[in-house]
């Protein structure tokens, strides 16, 4: 994706579970000891996003708290706040004069969890937006933009069709000419208007679906959660596993990924592993380079990658060095291994299955912080792909 940020609409009371969640937006409800928002977030963070925008409304200060001027995985988020309630289409007013880019626009109470870059891709010319549909069957309480279908990929609306809206759109910044300072719902004033006139695009998708606005789905959501996002991980040192080391690895050019690697990751994606890196970077703290550059090439990094459809799950790096020459960063820390702490913040943040996780490191540090946090360790050997393909298989 080309400049394009991700912005979740999570400013609704949740009316209809209001009982089980007193005091709190709906998107900040806990499962599995994780806030629902959190769930979105990780899921979707590991796109080259350039930015994160919260839309908030009902008891905003909550979510303020937890995300405001925060970074995840390498990209910015910014919660803006609507004074009073807007609907889905007015509450994008207040981004009117911070957008810059296109975005895709999510739910705060859905995961739906399609490719978003084949979603992107999806829009056909002249369209406005681009919706992800999903069979009518598959959630039939959603009574807002259902009866849909697809026309030489436009979407079209029928008394008996095969799809609905499965609350994921993609938007270009046209979609500002329909959006007014007031109460405006994007699925009842706006979409149809642009349905009528051939302006959005649309494809289906058959990948996991939850919406916890309903008492029904509310309660059956710590189960299906967990089901679906508790798996095992890669934690993977990067330089001399990922890339090739021959010094501090900063500046994207030099960059040069190891034997198998791409390959690698592919096979571990499909096998439904999360993709971890954990990296000592003292060369932060030395002044060889500055946390900026770092930043820089693992965004650019992000951006190669995902032309492969290849995404690590998130980045834990230590910048300190108790020799260091900057004085912010001359520390002793847990998180340089061969200390744990990456790891114990990855397996505290996710849902992993630990005992059929793995590292893999080029040094005794890594293999002594794999040790400590009580996961199976390998050296890295010569050819990544068949390294990994033995792993899973044993």
């Amino acid at each position: 994706m080309n400049k394009v940020d991700l912005v979740i609409l999570a400013g609704g009371k949740g009316t209809r579970i209001k009982r089980l969640l007193p005091n709190k937006p709906k998107p900040m409800a806990q499962f599995n000891k994780k806030i629902f928002i959190e769930y979105i977030i990780q899921n979707f963070s590991k796109y080259d996003f350039e930015n994160i925008y919260i839309l908030t409304g009902y008891k905003s200060e909550i979510i303020f708290k937890k995300f405001h001027n925060k970074k995840y995985n390498f990209t910015n988020i910014t919660c803006v706040k609507e004074k009073k309630p807007m609907g889905t289409g007015g509450a994008l007013y207040k981004l009117k004069k911070k957008k810059k880019n296109n975005f895709i626009l999510v739910n705060g109470d859905t995961i739906f969890d399609i490719n978003l870059n084949s979603l992107v891709k999806s829009i056909k010319k002249n369209c406005i937006a681009s919706i992800a549909l999903i069979k009518n069957n598959e959630n039939k309480k959603n009574k807002k933009l259902n009866n849909l279908d697809i026309k030489n990929g436009v979407i079209v609306k029928k008394s008996k069709a095969r799809f609905m809206n499965g609350g994921i759109y993609y938007l270009t910044k046209d979609i500002f000419k329909y959006v007014k300072n007031k109460y405006l719902s994007l699925e009842e004033d706006i979409f149809p208007k642009l349905i009528n006139t051939n302006k959005i695009s649309g494809k289906s998708f058959k990948d996991f679906f939850i919406d916890i606005g309903t008492t029904h789905d509310f309660k059956r959501a710590k189960n299906v959660l967990l089901n679906y996002f508790k798996k095992p991980a890669a934690f993977l040192d990067r330089d001399g596993v990922i890339n090739q080391d021959y010094g501090y690895i900063y500046n994207p050019k030099d960059f040069i990924f190891r034997k198998g690697v791409l390959k690698g990751l592919k096979y571990l994606i499909k096998k439904n592993y999360y993709l971890f890196v954990v990296t000592n970077q003292a060369g932060i703290a030395k002044n060889i380079f500055k946390e900026k550059d770092f930043f820089n090439l693992h965004k650019n990094l992000k951006k190669k990658l995902a032309l492969k459809n290849i995404y690590f799950d998130e980045v834990q790096f230590c910048p300190f060095h108790p020799k260091g020459k900057i004085k912010r960063y001359r520390k002793k820390s847990s998180l340089r291994k061969p200390g744990n702490k990456m790891i114990r913040n990855l397996m505290s943040n996710w849902l992993i299955i630990k005992n059929k996780s793995f590292m893999i490191g080029d040094k005794l540090s890594d293999q002594q912080c794999a040790f400590k946090s009580k996961i199976k360790f390998e050296y890295a050997r010569e050819n990544f792909f068949k390294q990994v393909k033995k792993i899973v298989n044993q």
